[in-house]
């Protein structure tokens, strides 16, 4: 086997827990199968390591964009954001899959759907050990619109809390993902950098802007491709439970216009709708690579799905 086209990557602490948490697992399959080898490409898989003995094969293992068609990882689909993000994709024919914990609420609100197009898988991002690398397999982008209510409520019910949605969630989807990944958009918050500053420290007192903020520090030193969306508060729906076609007629009201900014600087409300068509505008906006960015949107006409004007909108703001 040649060693030398093996990728060079740095793997953190995270990724080892990950990968005891995975052998574990695998061991257990191996004393079933009593197999001496059946677990080591799942385990090699888990730090995206190819098992070639060529070149040509390692192409193979990591298509190019070229050579691979697109399939969009949404996490937090069933949400008021993410069914948004996901109606739009099945509507442009974009391969999508979903990470759920509940099946049987995204069948209520996408209908019956081709396979091909809509694949689901149930696991929680929360527990690491759950999430199968062969679930990312073939994903070229993902969106994260991972999140909680700010204070208690019934939505903390099962350890929905801040800290295990918006930082622990955030960070084993992180670590399981390929390294192949050609963007992850994160949906965030406005304020995350002014956590002890009024009216933030309110908003924060259960800790949500700090876990949001470790979160989307670390998708930044994830060494992924990313964009990071600061969303203000959310108005318009959420549409929860109604049906595809219902959330393809969801409209913005009069708050279509958008401002984007970046430094943490901008207040204000941002349509739900407004966030979703963000991010899947920053999939394939180049400059939006690295970038960190807040929108709120106010009573005017927008960009709607516009690339050429969402692309004006996120470079104008890299001037501010």
């Amino acid at each position: 086997m040649d060693f030398s086209i093996w990728p060079n990557y740095t793997v953190d602490f995270y990724r080892f827990k990950l990968l005891a948490l995975d052998v574990k697992r695998l061991l257990r399959a191996h004393e079933r199968t009593n197999s001496a080898t059946s677990w080591l490409p799942q385990y090699l898989l888990l730090f995206h390591f190819p098992i070639t003995t060529s070149l040509e094969e390692h192409a193979a293992v990591f298509p190019s964009a070229s050579s691979s068609s697109k399939v969009v990882l949404v996490v937090g689909g069933t949400g008021g954001v993410g069914q948004l993000i996901v109606a739009s994709l099945l509507n442009q024919s974009i391969k999508v899959r979903l990470i759920l914990r509940d099946l049987m609420r995204a069948s209520a609100l996408f209908g019956k759907q081709d396979d091909e197009k809509l694949q689901i898988w149930k696991a929680d991002t929360r527990n690491p050990v759950e999430l199968d690398p062969s679930m990312f397999q073939g994903v070229t982008h993902a969106i994260c619109c991972l999140g909680t209510t700010a204070f208690p409520s019934r939505r903390w019910g099962g350890d929905n809390t801040p800290e295990r949605v918006d930082w622990e969630g955030v960070r084993n989807l992180v670590c399981a993902l390929p390294r192949s990944l050609k963007r992850i958009v994160l949906v965030s918050s406005i304020g995350v950098t002014k956590s002890s500053e009024l009216p933030w420290s309110i908003i924060n007192l259960f800790g949500v802007l700090k876990y949001k903020k470790m979160g989307e520090d670390f998708v930044c030193k994830s060494g992924l491709p990313f964009t990071i969306i600061r969303a203000g508060r959310l108005t318009d729906g959420p549409y929860t439970s109604y049906d595809l076609n219902t959330l393809l007629q969801a409209t913005a009201g009069e708050r279509r216009a958008v401002l984007i900014g970046q430094g943490d600087k901008l207040v204000g409300e941002a349509s739900r709708l407004v966030i979703a068509e963000a991010c899947l505008q920053a999939l394939d906006i180049d400059l939006t690579e690295g970038q960190i960015y807040e929108i709120t949107s106010i009573p005017g006409e927008g960009p709607g799905s516009d690339k050429e004007k969402w692309e004006e909108l996120f470079k104008a703001a890299h001037t501010k």
